[in-house]
């Protein structure tokens, strides 16, 4: 069962060599796809011998990316990661052993956040818990599927925000999907950037709405204005190295599927 990992990339030259050296040091055999979105800092030309391909791609969309990199992919295992990322130890072996089953058509990794400060707890609880309710998972989770079941999904839709979560969505009408107790460890740096307490009430919130149907565009316009826009008057610093990924990530709680399609 070969695995194709796939990581859409924009301006993220002081991490992007180190991810990839421990990408390929827990992945052993796993083919790895960088796809930079017309990045302005050399991130493309830093991931160059610390992956088995670097694509271009001249626009930045996570969708089209993550698209791209699987199009490209010789795996029949798509396994899409973010760059700010820990993968578990032996995170290949588990996606085999959830694979196996030929009724599981993809799963998701559970996340974990640094030990501190202690609010990261009641993210991560919420972000488990909640998705029994809530049947929707993002990006942060690192996502797997079968190719076939990417394609008869239609792949990631190029939506204004949450297009992981609408793929996820999509996918499961074409199989189980399970979830694996090991953790990606997540970057803190958006709570760091915009407040724990602040960021995780967003993704709750657009999480709500999103369930009541209000449109992904209107959801964008509510998010960058009230949480981006607060941010970068309070930490303008620090938004000037990771605020162009900001707009890009899932905006919506992360969440599990649903009990009965669950291991």
């Amino acid at each position: 069962m070969q695995v194709s990992i796939i990581v859409p990339v924009f301006n993220e030259a002081p991490l992007i060599r180190p991810f990839l050296s421990n990408l390929r040091e827990r992945t052993c055999g796993a083919e790895i796809i960088v796809v930079d979105g017309a990045s302005t800092d050399g991130t493309d030309q830093l991931a160059q011998g610390f992956c088995d391909q670097v694509i271009q791609n001249a626009e930045r969309s996570r969708a089209k990316q993550m698209n791209v990199g699987a199009d490209a992919a010789g795996g029949d295992i798509l396994w899409f990661l973010h760059a700010d990322a820990e993968v578990p130890l032996e995170s290949l072996h588990e996606i085999g052993r959830i694979m196996r089953n030929p009724k599981v058509c993809g799963g998701f990794f559970r996340i974990r956040l640094p030990a501190a400060p202690a609010v990261y707890r009641l993210t991560d609880g919420f972000a488990h818990y909640a998705g029994l309710l809530l049947r929707m998972r993002c990006g942060d989770h690192g996502i797997f599927c079968r190719r076939s079941a990417f394609v008869d999904a239609g792949g990631f839709p190029d939506v204004a925000l949450m297009e992981d979560v609408e793929f996820f969505r999509r996918l499961r009408r074409y199989g189980r999907i399970v979830y694996s107790n090991k953790r990606i460890g997540a970057s803190p740096r958006r709570y760091e950037t915009i407040g724990p307490i602040r960021l995780t009430f967003a993704y709750g919130s657009i999480a709500t709405l999103y369930l009541f149907g209000v449109s992904l565009s209107t959801l964008a316009r509510i998010y960058r204005r009230g949480v981006l826009c607060s941010a970068r008057a309070g930490h303008s610093a620090q938004l000037a190295g990771i605020g162009a990924n900001l707009d890009q990530r899932a905006l919506l709680v992360r969440a599990i599927t649903l009990p009965d399609s669950i291991q």
